[in-house]
């Protein structure tokens, strides 16, 4: 069958209203069970579909959700995504899904993407580089919630859920001190970003409370491969550490080629702690200890927060997930 049809197909060949047509396809009470049947199953032959362009114009509503991540190869970002599209299907909300690649300039022009498709909330991660954020809110004096995840701005007035990145980093700290490591080398990510310092500003904190023979070794890696030539060299070197702390998953991924490489036993040659989603730590052996940074359970408090705005809550929060240790064999 056509794929244009029309209410107004629909109403010639029934003989009654477009509007009546409208109604019945609605279940509107006004309308007979006799004509609601009739509408319902020729609207079934013809394969009629609402026109939603049509629908989003004239409610100013498009059902969607806008969602501006910086890489969909991220498994945080994965698992993330895979939440919050899994809550919209729930509640009748579909996902627009852009990746900004890291790049300012590409995420304003996301930003205005989401607006033209009438979206009806935005859940954006920032860039390392984003310093301006006016155009956010003014994509939010459009009445567009806008909640910021995983990489948020400092500045304070807007919505934002969070992982608890400081006492993440605290437990991690708190839990090589209790092992007794003594040369730690903890490996960090940009520097740019908010995370980052957080869960610097904590880790190093919680060494510093405590009396320890040896302070970190501190380093930071952009990206997989750095971490691994980073990994490779202080355990080559007269420094070699007897546990690597690991910022991300990114980082624990290439910390873990440079041990493989080197055929280090865990947690006999070296130990191994990260921050994790979960999923990379379960596939060595012995699983990794990590700390829990949960992107799925992230996008459930993501999506909570979005139905707050979007039925009337006007104030701003900026929530967050609180972590748990998850003990492996690699200390």
């Amino acid at each position: 069958m056509s794929s244009n049809t029309t209410l107004k197909k629909i109403s010639q060949i029934l003989d009654i209203s477009i509007s009546t047509v409208s109604r019945a396809l609605k279940n509107h009470p006004d309308i007979s069970e006799g004509t609601k049947k009739k509408v319902m199953e020729l609207a079934s032959t013809l394969e009629y579909e609402p026109n939603t362009y049509a629908i989003q114009l004239r409610t100013n509503n498009s059902k969607a959700f806008g969602l501006i991540v910086p890489s969909l190869s991220n498994f945080f970002y994965d698992s993330f995504i895979a939440s919050v599209e899994e809550e919209c299907r729930n509640i009748g909300y579909t996902l627009l899904i852009l990746q900004s690649g890291d790049d300012p300039a590409i995420e304003v022009t996301n930003l205005k993407l989401c607006k033209q498709n009438r979206v009806s909330g935005i859940f954006a991660c920032i860039t390392p580089t984003t310093t301006d954020i006016v155009p956010f809110l003014k994509v939010q004096e459009s009445n567009i919630p806008v909640i910021f995840f995983d990489k948020v701005p400092s500045f304070e007035a807007c919505n934002k859920v969070c992982l608890a990145d400081a006492a993440a980093a605290k437990l991690a700290a708190e839990t090589i001190i209790q092992k007794k490591k003594k040369k730690v080398l903890a490996l960090f990510g940009d520097t740019h970003l908010s995370i980052t310092q957080k869960r610097l500003q904590s880790f190093t904190d919680t060494f510093n409370r405590e009396w320890v023979e040896e302070k970190p070794i501190t380093c930071f890696t952009l990206t997989t491969e750095e971490a691994h030539n980073t990994s490779l060299h202080y355990l080559k070197s007269t420094q070699k550490p007897d546990v690597i702390f690991c910022m991300s998953d990114e980082i624990l991924i290439g910390t873990m080629k440079a041990i493989q490489q080197l055929g280090l036993h865990i947690p006999g040659d070296i130990s191994v702690i990260a921050l994790s989603t979960g999923f990379f730590p379960g596939l060595y052996h012995p699983e990794i200890t990590y700390v829990e940074t949960s992107g799925y359970k992230l996008g459930k408090l993501a999506i909570t927060r979005m139905m707050g705005c979007l039925s009337g809550s006007t104030f701003i929060q900026e929530l967050t997930l609180e972590s748990i240790l998850v003990e492996g064999g690699s200390l």
